[in-house]
């Protein structure tokens, strides 16, 4: 859990990226420092619709052709769903078209689980004329873009800026001779022992995340046999997403190199706990935190209200993007802590949208949303809330009374009086409120909607009508 009392340390970068950024248009100076880590390939990466996280890699021997405009690929790579390598039907793409995975030479950093490989965070960006940058500019399919748009949004139209932090849960699994996973160890909820058996793993993911810049906050291992949660600090909206992407890069990477599998994949096992990825949000002006009322501890401000108002409005059709898998309404089950049910509450770990308390001022701080898991592209699912956020201030939508029981608890007259709800019960319903909302089909923008949609129906076509263990199959180690 994040506590959002003061703005994060600035520490999201590497000093690799740093000594890197510091002199931006000297070629040379980034070619001797790639040398200098000893750097062979640099990972140019980007997340796609289905939340495969991607590649393409360069030698440092061709930096000076790759420097401004990175690596070309296919415009149809963002329509292919996670199950197959093909392009789903009406997309809108195909064979024809070509973008480009421009460097954000700000995120670039060593991998300390695969030595002799840098990584960079990549924009897709459609290209203009050919040897110049002045044609350039980011594709309407890009979901790092889009989070950009939206942030850019927020602070345009109401002064506004969001810190977030994703909070990812995972498994550790041991792959057997006949192929199948089991879990690391069997031990329970926040068992020292488990921290013991995995001690050396878990410190050499810690080591990673902080090598690269990622502030670690938090860990433990987690109610299900196996399962372990990091916490990182939060910072502004932008790293925290590349944050999820490189945490999730490093969790697996570092877990095979002590002949582990990790997977972040919603629900594994039927009669074990599932894994979310709980994202938490704080705004700010001017350097201060806008959620808590001035001079009313333990009170939301009307911007904190409105927010939650405008994700709570929303979430039947945002949970086609925070919680994009089939998989991930296994998951979504009343009494499972997971937010099955659309209410906001003071600690209520069951209400969809939790709101968690300080033990000193300010308080509260910041809102946590549940209905998140990792099959999520978190570029899409935080640039998703904060439209529906946004939409929420913008129209001063009220978020209800706070839930102060487990929705589950109450009859169903007393949930329709205090118009509390059952979310979508499966991928299909998401995607149904999600074609019929017209705020976030506007902030996707017509081309990255129809793409996006186009992927989602692809995957609940192929993949809905299966058991879970066919599920899992299929899954497990995407994502």
């Amino acid at each position: 859990m994040q506590n959002f009392l003061r703005p994060p340390v600035q520490k999201e970068r590497s000093q690799f990226a740093i000594l890197i950024t510091s002199n931006m248009t000297d070629s040379d100076s980034l070619a001797t420092r790639l040398t200098q880590h000893n750097t062979r390939f640099v990972r140019l990466l980007w997340c796609d619709n289905g939340n495969i996280i991607r590649g393409k890699a360069f030698h440092r021997q061709f930096l000076d052709e790759h420097r401004d405009w990175g690596i070309g690929i296919s415009m149809a790579q963002q329509a292919v769903p996670v199950m197959v390598d093909g392009v789903a039907a009406d997309s809108g793409l195909g064979p024809v078209g070509e973008v480009w995975l421009v460097p954000d030479w700000e995120t670039l950093t060593p991998l300390p689980y695969a030595p002799g490989h840098a990584r960079v965070m990549a924009d897709l960006h459609l290209g203009g004329q050919l040897g110049g940058q002045s044609g350039r500019q980011p594709w309407s399919l890009c979901p790092r873009s889009f989070l950009k748009r939206m942030l850019a949004r927020l602070e345009q139209e109401t002064g506004l800026r969001a810190m977030a932090a994703f909070e990812p849960e995972f498994y550790l699994l041991r792959l057997d001779e006949a192929g199948q996973m089991h879990p690391a160890d069997r031990t329970p909820f926040a068992a020292t022992l488990a921290m013991d058996l995995n001690r050396v793993l878990i410190d050499d993911i810690a080591d990673a995340l902080v090598t690269q810049g990622i502030l670690v906050e938090r860990y433990y291992p987690e109610s299900g046999p196996g399962q372990h949660e990091i916490a990182v600090r939060y910072g502004d909206a932008l790293r925290a997403a590349d944050s999820q992407i490189a945490l999730r890069e490093t969790v697996r990477g570092v877990a095979l190199r002590h002949g582990l599998r990790a997977s972040f994949l919603p629900k594994i096992f039927a009669d074990q706990a599932g894994s979310g990825c709980h994202l938490h949000l704080s705004l700010w002006r001017d350097g201060v935190n806008v959620l808590p009322e001035a001079g009313r501890p333990g009170t939301l401000s009307a911007i904190a209200l409105h927010f939650i108002g405008g994700i709570l409005h929303h979430l039947p059709a945002l949970m086609a993007l925070t919680t994009p898998s089939p998989n991930s309404y296994r998951r979504l089950q009343p009494q499972s802590w997971s937010g099955a049910f659309r209410a906001w509450g003071m600690d209520n770990r069951e209400a969809a949208v939790r709101v968690p308390s300080n033990p000193h001022p300010p308080s509260p701080t910041h809102v946590e949303l549940k209905t998140v898991d990792a099959s999520a592209n978190p570029y899409l699912a935080l640039g998703a809330v904060i439209a529906a956020g946004l939409d929420g201030i913008q129209q001063r939508r009220e978020p209800g009374e706070p839930v102060a029981v487990d929705p589950a608890t109450l009859t169903e007259a007393e949930r329709q009086t205090r118009q509390i709800d059952r979310l979508p019960a499966n991928l299909g319903e998401a995607i149904a409120h999600l074609s019929q909302s017209t705020v976030l089909l506007n902030a996707l923008g017509p081309d990255l909607a129809r793409a996006f949609l186009a992927v989602r129906r692809a995957e609940w076509s192929a993949l809905g009508s299966l058991e879970l263990e066919e599920e899992v199959q299929w899954l497990l180690e995407r994502y």
